[in-house]
C-alpha cells in the first residue's frame, strides 16, 4: 500500500462516510475490527471490495473507504460470487445482518457455503430486523415478544454457525462486537483463509433489543477451544455449549483445501477478467475452451 500511494497512510485511509447507526450500536465494533484488520493485513482500499444487502448492518460499505456493492435484500452473495469469479485478485468482503443472510437470503447462504467460494461473510446478528423498527429474525428465540409477535413467536430460531459446517463452509466463527480486539482477530483469519469463511458476530440492536445487551452477551458467552478437526466435533462442542445455557463463541472451525475458484479455473492468476483482457472477441465455444484448458 505504501509503494501504491508513495507514503504510509495510516488506519485512516479506510475512514468512510459519516455513520448513521444508533449511538452505541454494535455495529460500530464491527466495523472498527475489519478497518483493523485490513491494515494490518496490509491490503489497500484499491484491492478491497465490500458487498452488503439491505439493513442496518448493510450500510457499512457506505462507512469504509473501499470499492463496494449495496444489492438488494438478501442477495449480497450471488452478487459476491460473481465478483470473485470475475477477479480473483480481489478482497471480497461481504457483510450483512441475521434477517438479510440467514432470513431473506439462508438459500443463497447454503450454497454459498456448499460451494466454498474464497471470501468472508461477516455477518452482524442482532436477533431482530432492526432497519423495520423491530420484528422477529430467523435468529430471534422462541417467545420472543415484538410488535409482530405480540404473544411471543412459535419460531424456534436457527443455528446460523451449525448450518454453515453442515453446509460445506471451510472457517467458521463466532465473535462478539463488544470485544473488538478479539474480533479484529478472527476477521484477518478469515480474510486469509482459502475459501468461505463465515464470521456470526453477535452485535447487540440498543434500540429494538434491550433484552439483549452487551452486558447480557458479556455474562453468557462462552469461549470454546477450537478450531476442531472435524466438522462433526465442532458441531457437538457447539451443540453442548447451547444446552448449558451459555452462548459459544471462538473459531469452531477451519479445513484448507481447494475452493470454488481454483476448481474452475485451476490457479489463483487466473480469472474472467484475464480472460476478457486478453480475447475480446472470443465466440462463446473458443472462451469455454479456453477456461477448460486453464484448469
Amino acid at each position: 500500500m505504501e509503494k501504491l500511494l508513495g507514503f504510509e497512510p495510516g488506519i485512516k485511509i479506510y475512514e468512510g462516510k459519516k455513520s448513521t447507526w444508533c449511538p452505541g450500536c454494535g455495529d460500530f465494533g464491527v466495523l472498527s475490527a475489519l478497518k483493523q484488520a485490513l491494515f494490518e493485513l496490509g491490503i489497500s482500499p484499491y484491492d478491497t471490495v465490500v458487498i452488503s444487502g439491505i439493513g442496518c448492518s448493510s450500510k457499512l460499505p457506505d462507512y469504509i473507504n473501499a470499492n463496494s456493492f449495496h444489492t438488494i435484500h438478501g442477495r449480497l452473495l450471488p452478487v459476491a460470487t460473481g465478483v470473485k469469479i470475475a477477479n480473483q485478485k480481489l478482497n471480497v468482503i461481504v457483510t450483512g445482518g441475521d434477517g438479510d443472510g440467514y432470513g431473506i437470503g439462508g438459500n443463497h447462504f447454503i450454497h454459498a457455503a456448499r460451494r466454498n467460494i474464497n471470501l468472508t461473510y461477516i455477518v452482524m446478528n442482532n436477533e431482530i430486523y432492526a432497519l423495520t423498527k423491530g420484528q422477529v429474525a430467523p435468529t430471534s428465540p422462541y417467545g420472543f415478544v415484538k410488535g409482530t409477535t405480540p404473544y411471543g413467536s412459535k419460531d424456534r430460531p436457527i443455528e446460523p454457525c451449525l448450518l454453515s459446517i453442515s453446509a460445506g463452509a471451510t472457517f467458521v466463527a463466532r465473535g462478539f462486537s463488544g470485544d473488538v480486539k478479539i474480533l479484529k482477530e478472527y476477521i484477518k483469519n478469515g480474510i486469509k483463509h482459502k475459501g468461505f469463511s463465515h464470521i456470526d458476530v453477535l452485535s447487540p440492536c440498543v434500540t429494538f433489543n434491550e433484552n439483549y445487551s452487551y452486558d447480557y452477551f458479556r455474562e453468557n458467552i462462552e469461549l470454546l477451544n477450537g478450531p476442531y478437526t472435524s466438522r462433526e466435533e465442532a458441531i457437538s462442542m457447539i451443540m453442548k455449549t447451547w444446552k448449558k445455557g451459555k452462548i459459544p463463541v471462538g473459531i469452531f472451525y477451519v479445513e484448507e483445501g481447494k475452493y470454488y475458484e481454483l476448481d474452475i479455473f485451476g490457479s489463483e492468476d487466473y480469472s474472467l477478467v484475464e480472460v476478457f483482457k486478453r480475447q475480446r472477441k472470443l465466440k462463446k465455444e473458443e472462451l469455454l475452451n479456453l477456461i477448460e484448458d486453464k484448469r
